[in-house]
């Protein structure tokens, strides 16, 4: 993800890819760490000074950077971030899976009471709250924490330490996570996130989480770990404070435009004047709601955007991560798939589809990383070796159906 310009109103995460979530996080191995090089003791030693005088306790600063040696595979992380060029569709296919749209549901039964809480005090839609809970972090799945997450004060020394182009804002952001310690909202072995420092079911980076948490489940603390009720009351806080969230607006809608349709900012009674219509053909309930037009590719769907979908955005500036999350969360509340298919699309495999090609991918000796329905990195990793090694172009790393059809061919 792009890197904030303004540590002031940075967006809640920091250098992570676009809207990859846990599912990306499951291809990142925890290596060991190696011994502290040369120059780090001499920076953690002075780096106390300035921690103490942004009001670190020196009993805190002895707790956790006493003994730190710093997570040197950050650098490698960085450098290299996942790249599988994916098209539109295949990003939208990939995190509107079935096995998020079922895991969604059960997050919602499980939970109805929190959410209901949230869309009272905050406004915000639920099915957004469990789009976003479920890239993110699988809803909260334990072992994404267990197996996938490193403890993050080790890579945030060492990026204060040594990445240069951003060192003011790591330095930040790790003296933020030394206060979390301070205030007693958590613990060094409990904090544990991905190689950039984001934690918990919704992802937050240590800035969010003390300017932005808030103890939703009162228990005294605030948390992004454990009961998902903090992390998802203060993200829907997050989303009315940073992205302008409106009550009681919908992110917006597929639409049938004429070729001609353009323009900025309308009401959606403008837009039906100009001859744009829901593809499912009912009406626009907020008709003085105002939206933009999108479309993404030409041939492809089309979108009345509201001020919502940009709320989500502010979350991740990626168009397409916006796009899926809103997208997601109608359908984890029952809503169809897009009705304009995208140019050259496939539909996206069912959960029984997906670990099938696991499966086969695995005996066929590309390891997945398992067989639970979930794409991440280890399967699109397996999926491009085998592509590369059966000549299937573009070897992307995208399972769909054509792919899934060459594996049952035992190919």
């Amino acid at each position: 993800m792009k890197q904030p310009d303004s540590l002031k109103t940075p967006t809640r995460r920091t250098l992570l890819c676009s809207g990859l979530g846990a599912g990306a996080l499951l291809a990142q191995p925890i290596a060991a760490f190696a011994a502290a090089p040369a120059g780090f003791d001499q920076w953690r030693d002075s780096f106390r000074a300035r921690a103490l005088a942004k009001g670190i306790s020196d009993a805190t600063y002895t707790r956790v950077m006493g003994r730190i040696e710093p997570d040197m595979t950050v650098f490698k992380q960085m450098q290299k971030q996942p790249e599988f060029n994916e098209q539109i569709w295949q990003y939208i296919n990939r995190r509107v899976s079935d096995w998020r749209i079922i895991a969604g549901k059960e997050a919602l039964r499980k939970n109805e009471a929190l959410f209901t809480r949230i869309e009272q005090d905050f406004g915000v839609e639920r099915g957004t709250l469990l789009a976003l809970w479920g890239v993110e972090s699988a809803f909260g799945d334990p072992l994404v924490q267990q197996n996938h997450m490193r403890p993050v004060f080790p890579s945030l020394a060492a990026l204060a330490w040594n990445e240069p182009r951003r060192r003011a804002y790591w330095e930040t952001e790790l003296i933020n996570a030394l206060k979390i310690v301070d205030r007693g909202w958590s613990t060094p072995e409990e904090m544990r996130g991905s190689w950039a420092g984001a934690m918990g079911h919704t992802q937050w980076m240590p800035e969010v989480w003390l300017n932005v948490g808030m103890d939703y489940d009162r228990d005294g603390r605030v948390s992004p770990f454990g009961k998902p009720d903090d992390a998802l009351g203060s993200s829907a806080r997050f989303l009315v404070n940073r992205g302008k969230y409106r009550r009681g607006e919908h992110w917006g809608y597929e639409v049938r435009a004429p070729g001609g349709a353009s323009g900025g900012s309308r009401t959606y009674a403008a837009w039906t004047s100009a001859g744009v219509s829901r593809a499912d053909g009912q009406p626009f309930p907020q008709p003085n709601a105002s939206a933009q037009l999108w479309v993404p590719v030409q041939g492809g769907p089309a979108f009345l955007l509201g001020p919502n979908f940009y709320a989500v955005r502010s979350y991740n500036p990626s168009m397409n991560y916006a796009l899926a999350i809103c997208h997601l969360g109608d359908r984890i509340l029952g809503a169809p798939p897009f009705i304009q298919p995208f140019p050259g699309s496939e539909r996206a495999l069912t959960l029984a589809e997906v670990q099938e090609m696991q499966t086969r991918l695995t005996k066929a000796g590309f390891d997945t990383g398992g067989t639970d329905g979930r794409v991440g990195n280890d399967t699109m990793k397996a999926i491009r070796d085998y592509q590369a090694k059966m000549g299937l172009l573009p070897a992307d790393g995208y399972g769909g159906l054509k792919v899934l059809a060459r594996l049952r061919q035992g190919g």
